[in-house]
């Protein structure tokens, strides 16, 4: 059959197709969809003749589809025909939004004739679009690696979509529950104290839009982590710092920022500190927006007792939202038979030993730092409602911090991701899995006390 002309391309026609592209995104691969490769590049001699890029590069700059770096790149070509190749060369790479915005970008700038004649070629593609099961809820966001710089090789050659634990579209609005006087006063003495207002200094670091030369997919969702731990640390009692889009080499200002936030005064007279890095990783390091690591020990250093004494004994929370390998957990089948939930109980050593002054401290102690997925492994992110573990993060700690410590929360929130698996049907990715874990040296339970004493 003969693909239908491009008057006869309709927007709904144009918006179902790109529901069920979103629909069968590669779980883990961030790039353009290969219907959309393909329609550039059967067009792609036409496009490098006839684009006008004045106007349209700063279109595609401010819908994030390119970078300021890139379109110097693409300007500082020769010719007009050259600089339309290096814009084509650019697109395939610069995520699954890319297309879209590419022919939006051709609207707004009156170069409508190229559109039709993209959708028109994408509309001949159609017929080898695989049927979609009932099963498929397309008004779902789809998941993607936390960590995919697209040098790497394709692994994948089936698309996917998550399936969603709920039917909303974007965060919950956070409440947290305050704990109570009574509760406060039963507890109070094994904890640490937490009674300062604010409780301490929080600082949330995000990156989410990336260059360099590993040319890091940018971060869908990423704010979304951001404005929901803004909100939970502010409605915890904490002063909240935010730092977006930081570089890791020349100039260093994660790490220098980091520094600074470390020494502030303020630490001097609150209870406690919060950090949560949000970015792409490696196990032991977090990407900068330029593409270069910062090693996550220089970062715990950073805010240890040698370091940084005005946070001596007290406790120090770090959540780490960033993979830490590139692998992804297929997961097991559970055996038939009862869970065994039972753990050995704590030996007490040293019971009844006279206790020394304490005259030293460990160069670091009291930390608790989370990570949202195994040594390894992939983190994954959902593009509307955020990552899989920030969103457990907040749920948890807005219901729970009025009576549960930090340790045993983080544990709520292993118990979440284990539960939650991505909706991939026919691929080997279905019911991919994540888990969180969490490391500690706290010496207290750390009890976060919200509302006490009430305002």
């Amino acid at each position: 059959m003969a693909a239908p002309s491009a008057g006869s391309w309709s927007t709904f026609q144009h918006k179902e197709l790109m529901a069920a592209d979103r629909g069968r995104r590669i779980l883990g691969v961030c790039g353009m969809h290969p219907h959309h490769q393909e329609t550039l590049k059967k067009n792609r001699v036409v496009l490098a003749k006839q684009l006008l890029l004045s106007e349209l590069l700063e279109h595609l700059l401010e819908k994030d589809i390119i970078t300021l770096e890139m379109r110097e790149l693409i300007q500082a070509k020769v010719g007009s025909f050259s600089q339309n190749v290096e814009l084509l060369n650019l697109l395939p790479k610069r995520g699954p939004q890319a297309f879209d915005a590419f022919c939006e970008a051709l609207r707004e700038t009156k170069q409508g004739h190229l559109e039709d004649m993209l959708l028109t070629t994408l509309s001949g593609l159609q017929h080898v679009l695989p049927p979609l099961s009932c099963d498929y809820d397309l008004s779902l966001p789809f998941p993607v690696c936390e960590s995919c710089p697209l040098y790497k090789k394709l692994r994948l050659s089936t698309d996917t979509v998550e399936h969603s634990l709920d039917d909303k579209d974007g965060p919950v609005c956070l409440q947290v529950k305050p704990c109570t006087p009574e509760f406060y006063q039963t507890h109070f003495q094994l904890a640490y104290r937490l009674q300062s207002r604010p409780r301490g200094l929080a600082l949330v670091l995000s990156n989410v839009h990336f260059t360099g030369e590993k040319e890091l997919e940018f971060r869908s969702g990423g704010d979304v982590d951001h404005s929901t731990l803004v909100t939970l640390f502010k409605l915890l009692g904490y002063d909240v710092h935010v730092l977006c889009d930081q570089t890791a080499q020349v100039p260093e200002e994660m790490q220098e920022k980091l520094q600074n936030f470390a020494q502030l005064p303020a630490h001097r007279v609150t209870d406690s500190c919060i950090v949560a890095l949000l970015s792409h990783g490696v196990e032991g390091a977090i990407y900068g927006v330029d593409g270069k690591l910062l090693q996550l020990q220089e970062v715990f250093q950073l805010f240890d007792n040698a370091n940084c004494p005005s946070l001596q004994n007290k406790p120090k929370m770090f959540f780490i939202q960033a993979c830490r390998g590139d692998e992804t957990d297929r997961g097991v089948d559970q055996q038939d038979g009862k869970n065994h939930a039972g753990s050995p109980g704590c030996e007490e050593s040293d019971a009844g030993k006279e206790k020394l002054p304490k005259m030293r401290l460990p160069t670091r102690s009291d930390m608790i730092c989370g990570y949202a997925c195994l040594k390894g492994t992939a983190a994954m992110r959902n593009t509307k409602r955020g990552s899989w573990y920030i969103e457990a993060l907040a749920q948890v700690f807005s219901e729970r911090a009025c009576d549960m410590h930090v340790a045993d929360m983080l544990v709520k929130v292993n118990a979440l991701i284990k539960d939650r698996e991505g909706y991939a049907p026919g691929t080997e990715f279905h019911r991919c899995k994540e888990m969180s874990e969490y490391c500690s040296t706290l010496c207290r339970h750390l009890y976060l006390f919200p509302g006490h004493p009430p305002t």
